[in-house]
């Protein structure tokens, strides 16, 4: 094995990759900086305050949802912790954000993976609004005001065009370095891992928790990205996955079926300690709805494929 080749090919994957992530993700999240000084997010807002009762939450928690959803965690958390909320309501808002955040560029990205934008931001809104109706509706307790564990802090905030613009292109630009920091050191590594059989090895030992899932077992190094690091950096090896392996249009729909569930769950679930909620819950609710959604997804589609099967092959009886 040559080392430097190895590296190369690595190095060569990884850059492509986040040319063509970062195509989508530094205008979306330029655009969102920017639209985050405008009166569209208090827009926003307003519409999705009248559901906020339905699913056991105060009007003002609807920035929360908002910031999150066409922002980031970070930026939600920041909400939550200005804010005197139950326990109970800070709960619902961490399940929620924890299923649908980031939508946008999420979204964005898995349309690049070939699942239709309608999909993934339909199953995530779908989940996370389900979910907050039943803790809702089962929960009767959690009235306690909730204590963070940690403090709001004022941040400067650019107040004319000029630094906002300046602002939003540091954002951007800076999403997209730590974004390569992450995914072209996996992709170097994946390509070692090639090179010396041991991702083939990897994928067999993960084929148990794939055949349960439905899925290839090629896509098994892909759904361990996508738990670990999260979709944008799951969507990179999915991508070079995908091209190298000609994964069919199911396992595409059903890895990122998984992935929209379930990923990114050791930031994604530390985030939420500041707020004094266990983070535990989040963690078993959003690996179990994600099997649960796959599994089903992948019933569903058999089932599907298996009628046109039967159908097609009546059609050339007759």
């Amino acid at each position: 094995m040559n080392l430097s080749s190895t590296f190369r090919k690595g190095l060569i994957v990884g850059f492509s990759t986040i040319w063509d992530l970062g195509k989508i993700i530094f205008p979306v999240t330029l655009i969102l900086s920017i639209l985050q000084h405008t009166p569209v997010i208090s827009f926003i807002t307003d519409l999705i305050t009248p559901l906020m009762r339905f699913i056991g939450l105060s009007g003002e928690t609807a920035i929360v949802l908002v910031l999150g959803n066409v922002l980031n965690l970070y930026a939600a958390i920041g909400a939550i912790i200005s804010m005197s909320l139950t326990c109970k309501e800070v709960f619902i808002l961490a399940v929620m954000l924890s299923l649908s955040h980031n939508l946008i560029v999420e979204t964005a990205i898995t349309t690049k993976i070939g699942v239709k934008p309608w999909v993934a931001a339909g199953l995530r809104l779908g989940m996370a609004i389900a979910f907050a109706y039943l803790i809702n509706f089962f929960w009767q307790g959690g009235q306690d005001l909730a204590s963070y564990g940690i403090l709001a802090q004022n941040t400067a905030v650019a107040n004319d065009w000029p630094s906002i613009i300046v602002s939003s292109i540091k954002i951007a630009a800076t999403g997209i370095l730590q974004m390569s920091i992450i995914v072209i050191p996996i992709m170097i590594v994946i390509q070692l891992l090639k090179d010396i059989n041991v991702l083939q090895k990897l994928s067999g030992l993960l084929q148990p928790f794939t055949n349960v899932l439905g899925l290839n077992e090629k896509t098994g190094i892909t759904l361990l990205a996508g738990i670990l690091f999260g979709i944008a950096y799951g969507a990179g090896v999915i991508i070079q996955t995908a091209k190298e392996e000609n994964l069919s249009k199911k396992d595409l729909y059903l890895a990122t079926f998984f992935l929209i569930s379930c990923h990114a769950v050791i930031e994604d679930t530390l985030i939420f300690i500041p707020l004094g909620i266990n983070v535990l819950y989040l963690l078993l609710i959003r690996m179990v709805l994600a099997c649960i959604i796959t599994i089903s997804a992948s019933f569903i589609w058999n089932k599907i494929d298996l009628k046109k099967s039967y159908n097609c092959s009546n059609n050339n009886n007759l």
